[in-house]
């Protein structure tokens, strides 16, 4: 596979949830339906349609291919990965107000528009949203699932529940941490596996549960994704320094501009090198001018701050494509995965 394109997953899972996500949408409040349309990249800031940047689609497509992985149709994962994006979207909304980040995908970010009320509401509109469609998968034009698959719903519902909880504990935890000067690699990664680890391991397993697939099959695809997800975030704090702006659609150095301690920081922070206490020095710093920002992003490298979190990343990669060589699954589903996995591995933003 060329890791450099985007997988067709990508592209036929929104294809596939765009009509249940447009439904979901509409049973927004009047108020909130223009928000949320903006955020989701179909209209601009005046109302007018739009093809914009919806994002790249990962947790949606995972819950696809988990369905299909234990050999149900895509159909069966729409209302979980429909339910899945809603929840990532919230976060979104209001991580764009906690780090008072002004753009998101090259425009304003929906707080800077329409104000930090309007977005807190829609991240909580959006996240309770999630709940009634995995419970009542009609709401979005789903009527495949029967007074029977309860239990299915149920505990998908469940999933979903656990993982929005641990999400947001890792994102409260993130945030004590730019309190904290002395943070190491072994509290980044628990921070990181609650905030990011475990919603993709939802987005992997969620179709899976809707599908009616084995234990075995559901514990192996929700490793997969918590590892994939651990990947995904080393590489996310590794663009949140040295990334391109005009491929994230962030300003360069983000993260160091928010004080955040993300991976590269924390291993660069518990390194022997002896630039570790100017770096420490910089960090802390409440205010730092670009000279000193530049300064740091090099020190962290020179203290070994990236190529230890790409190593991290490199290591969850590969350990979350050996679970799927325990599990039988679907041998399509399987490759997609495993697509999957490259692209989030090498991608540029």
């Amino acid at each position: 596979m060329d890791t450099t394109t985007v997988p067709e997953i990508l592209s036929r899972t929104r294809k596939l949830i765009e009509p249940g996500l447009h439904r979901a949408v509409d049973s927004l409040s009047m108020e909130l339906r223009p928000l949320a349309s903006y955020h989701l990249g179909w209209i601009d800031e005046n109302g007018q349609e739009i093809g914009g940047d919806q994002g790249k689609g990962i947790r949606p497509a995972l819950a696809i291919l988990s369905a299909e992985a234990v050999g149900r149709p895509a159909e069966t994962g729409i209302a979980g990965a429909i339910a899945i994006e809603l929840v990532h979207d919230f976060s979104l909304i209001h991580d764009d107000v906690i780090d008072n980040d002004t753009k998101r995908r090259h425009r304003s970010t929906v707080w800077a528009l329409f104000g930090i009320g309007q977005a807190i509401i829609l991240g909580d509109s959006l996240n309770s949203l999630a709940q009634r469609i995995i419970l009542d998968p009609k709401l979005i034009g789903i009527r495949t699932f029967k007074e029977e698959d309860t239990p299915k719903l149920l505990a998908a519902a469940k999933c979903l529940a656990d993982a929005t909880s641990a999400m947001i504990s890792g994102q409260a935890l993130d945030m004590a941490f730019e309190r904290i000067s002395d943070i190491n690699a072994a509290s980044c990664l628990a921070m990181e596996a609650g905030k990011t680890g475990a919603l993709l391991g939802c987005a992997a397993s969620i179709g899976a549960i809707l599908a009616g697939g084995n234990e075995a099959q559901i514990t192996a695809l929700e490793r997969y994704g918590v590892e994939l997800g651990m990947a995904f975030q080393a590489i996310d704090d590794i663009l949140g320094i040295w990334g391109d702006p005009a491929a994230t659609g962030k300003q360069t150095f983000s993260d160091l501009r928010q004080h955040k301690k993300t991976l590269p920081i924390a291993i660069a922070l518990a390194s022997q090198n002896k630039h570790v206490n100017e770096l420490a020095k910089l960090l802390i710093a409440e205010e730092i001018n670009e000279f000193d920002i530049e300064r740091a992003a090099a020190l962290i490298e020179e203290c070994g701050g990236k190529t230890m979190a790409q190593a991290e990343a490199k290591k969850r990669f590969e350990t979350s494509l050996g679970v799927l060589e325990k599990v039988g699954f679907e041998p399509k589903a399987k490759d997609e995965l495993v697509d999957l996995a490259h692209f989030v591995i090498d991608r540029k933003f």
